[in-house]
């Protein structure tokens, strides 16, 4: 017997198959030439007639485009059906979308063996329900289902022991991608069997042994406690099923007399051991996203909930891949829709805008569409069942990589992630691929869609795949990859950090923000399946606080490079006797080198002349510290509270202002940004944008962080375009703030005595310390360590 090309995705989306009907099908109240022999298949929303000769099309004729079902021949068992359009699907087997006719034509079906008084009350009754708005048309097909339910016995004689005992037998769907099989669940003490209601099953009955077990999942499926999802031994005829229930009570029993069952034994993997092999470097980062995501509820099998993975990569355009740069990596701490300043400004003028619940991103990072966006060469099924028989418009599709992660940073609606398949070697890139030679159509410029265009580094879809996945597994991503994980599945996620890292999504897809269970509204809980359906679900919450980072092991270098060791010597070349005081602070610029001390006084000594050529008391207390702010400026902390602002060249004082309420202890200069940082014994740690316009420093104050203790020492981190300012403390402590937010990031307990100096090591994202009673401390800020 010929397979059947018919399939639950040739429907729509949930859409329900109750049986079929051998039968004759003609465009003529009598047999001829043109009839077709073939099966009528009986669905929820419409009728399928599926030809036996394969180059004839199915003909799908939807009960809303039905202007009349009626019998024309008892004797004969002949049906009429007449259209006002209908569509044809894979003529001569060829995949491709549906062929829509907008005309009014008679179809008419002879049945074989059924009684045509019979399935003529089916359709009307599914005709009817046709007319409703979609509400109620769910709840009617719902009540059809559960008389049909209720008629259906478990059959026995599939049972692989006739002994058995069913422990349980509970009504239950079998859930695909797009496709819900409805039928019987059986439970014995050795198997479980899954009958489904209609015959489109390639197998009557399907059976997973219990000692075959090996991990079983409680899922949400539709914001719904209802699904189980199991996995089994390789050596299973079913190495994997998802279901679902009717409630989260039957779930639930079932789960429990599985869990209770001597015949099973589960693979017991806590999340904080594979945590930590993850964080040793024995589970890889690929392994451990496909984990969380599995403990997130997000499975293969629900396209609303599919794996989600980030962009690791940013360059696209290069000839070759660095994974040394950190610029070919895209910044892992921020959500997709945070990555370009200029939308996020945008988006974040909306939401302040808005009244609660708020919402900065109008779509999500992953959904259906987004899903099949990228897979539409690999199940373009998936895609036509989805978008009602068609692709998506040929400039809509996904033809470009390069293309693709451009638009997720500029578009005010595009704020998607990837899925495994980018990353997974074994499948070597076989989406990338038009592998069915689909005609996708063609864009604006007259080219065909075939394959995804890759960038100038990638020499084949498979060499793109294996790229990826060394940049998802490369050392950058390594000390980076839990900042990722805090936002999707961690402590950024919702509340506060979220709105903090601004990673804030509509409230509907949150797990706990709806429960459709207490919603009795048809139209209500209508409009949220569909909403869940097109804009995709956050993943369940598995961590609230930070994530821990991967310990990545370091290979030591050798300071020199020479096969033989270098020795080095210092000597004093000049001993220079300028202030009456203890020098506080002493910088060098070109021949010059600026100090300043307790007496109160700044010198400049000239190397080339070999003399001091400036002199002068700025305050009549101590001056603690001076940076240069251009190539003739420099400004200098005192302990009258003021920074000064001191012109070499000139020899004169450009301007003076109170910087803090008590003394100015320190004080740092970014050039790039012209940014001028000081702190102060007041415990604050000011940032100033106008220095050098004469008047306006104050007015150009930027940020201010305050602390328990005297500030002491200063230094900055760069986070590609962020900047981080680091701050010791007079407690022996370092705080480290993010510059953009203001917002705290970390704060470290180092030393027992105060910190006198600080400087960040970018090598190694580490910050060496000193404090007044000798010591020295190295501490690494991704996992807050010091040694």
């Amino acid at each position: 017997m010929d397979k059947s090309r018919f399939s639950m995705l040739l429907l729509e989306p949930g859409e329900i198959y109750f049986e079929d009907f051998s039968c004759t099908l003609n465009d003529d109240k009598l047999k001829n030439e043109n009839a077709k022999q073939g099966r009528l298949k009986l669905c929820s929303k419409s009728l399928v007639f599926e030809p036996r000769d394969w180059v004839f099309p199915l003909i799908k004729m939807q009960f809303k485009d039905c202007a009349d079902i009626s019998i024309v021949d008892e004797h004969n068992n002949v049906i009429k059906v007449r259209m006002k359009m209908y569509a044809e699907m894979l003529e001569e087997n060829i995949l491709a979308p549906y062929k829509f006719v907008y005309e009014d034509k008679d179809f008419y079906v002879f049945f074989d063996f059924a009684s045509a008084d019979e399935c003529l009350s089916q359709m009307q009754q599914l005709q009817r329900a046709s007319t409703l708005h979609a509400p109620e048309h769910n709840s009617m097909i719902a009540t059809i289902l559960h008389s049909r339910y209720m008629r259906m016995e478990f059959d026995p004689v599939m049972m692989d022991d006739f002994t058995e005992q069913i422990v349980c037998e509970l009504q239950a769907e079998k859930i695909s991608p797009l496709v819900r099989h409805q039928g019987k669940l059986a439970l014995t003490p050795t198997t479980i069997y899954f009958q489904p209601f209609s015959n489109v099953e390639g197998s009557p009955i399907l059976k997973l042994k219990l000692g075959h077990l090996r991990r079983m999942y409680k899922r949400r499926f539709l914001l719904r406690q209802v699904g189980l999802e199991i996995y089994s031994a390789e050596e299973s005829s079913v190495p994997h099923i998802y279901v679902t229930f009717q409630s989260e009570r039957d779930r639930d029993r079932i789960y429990k007399i599985l869990e209770e069952s001597p015949n099973v034994q589960l693979e017991k993997v806590h999340t904080e051991e594979m945590t930590l092999q993850w964080q040793n470097g024995l589970v890889s980062n690929y392994d451990y996203l496909m984990y969380l995501n599995c403990l997130a509820d997000r499975s293969k099998n629900d396209l609303t909930q599919y794996p989600v993975f980030p962009w690791v990569v940013a360059d696209y355009t290069s000839e070759t891949l660095d994974l040394t740069n950190p610029d070919t990596f895209r910044d892992l701490s921020k959500p997709m829709g945070a990555l370009n300043p200029d939308r996020l400004e945008k988006l974040k003028e909306r939401y302040y805008e808005m009244t609660e619940p708020k919402f900065l991103y109008g779509s999500h990072y992953s959904a259906p569409g987004l899903v099949l966006f990228y897979l539409v060469r690999k199940y373009p099924k998936y895609m036509l069942c989805l978008q009602n028989g068609r692709f998506d418009h040929p400039d809509r599709m996904f033809n470009s990589v390069k293309d693709v992660y451009n638009n997720c940073l500029r578009n005010m609606s595009d704020f998607k992630e990837l899925v495994p398949e980018f990353y997974d070697t074994e499948g070597k890139g076989d989406f990338l691929v038009n592998q069915y030679e689909i005609n996708f159509g063609e864009r604006y410029d007259g080219s065909k869609v075939n394959n995804v265009a890759l960038p100038p580094w990638a020499s084949s879809p498979e060499d793109f795949v294996l790229k990826l996945r060394e940049a998802l597994e490369s050392e950058y991503v390594c000390r980076h990859l839990h900042l990722w994980i805090d936002l999707i599945f961690g402590y950024r996620q919702r509340g506060e950090e979220a709105v903090k890292a601004y990673n804030v999504f509509h409230h509907v897809c949150y797990e706990g923000a709806v429960n459709l269970e207490c919603i009795y509204d048809m139209n209500d809980r209508h409009a949220l399946e569909v909403q869940i359906m097109e804009f995709g679900q956050v993943p369940k919450q598995l961590f609230t606080k930070p994530h821990v980072r991967k310990i990545t092991p370091h290979i030591a270098k050798p300071l020199s490079n020479l096969d033989e060791y270098v020795s080095y010597k210092m000597e004093c070349i000049d001993v220079l006797q300028l202030h009456k005081g203890a020098v506080t602070c002493a910088i060098r610029c070109g021949n010059r080198v600026i100090s300043v001390g307790k007496d109160g006084t700044l010198k400049v000594y000239d190397t080339v002349q070999r003399k001091q050529i400036r002199s002068v008391i700025l305050s009549t207390t101590p001056l603690s510290s001076c940076v240069m702010v251009d190539d003739n400026t420099v400004a200098v902390g005192s302990w009258d509270n003021e920074i000064y602002l001191y012109d070499v060249e000139y020899g004169r004082v450009v301007e003076s202002f109170r910087a803090h309420d008590d003394s100015v202890s320190c004080l740092l200069w970014l050039k790039r940004e012209r940014l001028l940082i000081s702190g102060g014994w007041d415990g604050v740690v000011r940032v100033w944008g106008n220095v050098g316009r004469t008047g306006q420093a104050l007015r150009g104050l930027k940020a201010e962080f305050d602390h328990d203790g005297k500030i002491t020492s200063l230094t900055y981190r760069r986070r590609r375009h962020e900047i981080d300012v680091i701050a010791g403390t007079g407690d022996g402590e370092v705080f480290l703030w993010d510059y953009t937010t203001k917002e705290l990031m970390n704060k470290i307990s180092v030393h027992t005595a105060s910190v006198t100096g600080v400087c960040f090591v970018p090598s190694g994202d580490r910050v060496v310390t000193a404090c007044s009673d000798g010591d020295m401390r190295v501490t690494d800020l991704s996992v807050l360590d010091s040694v």
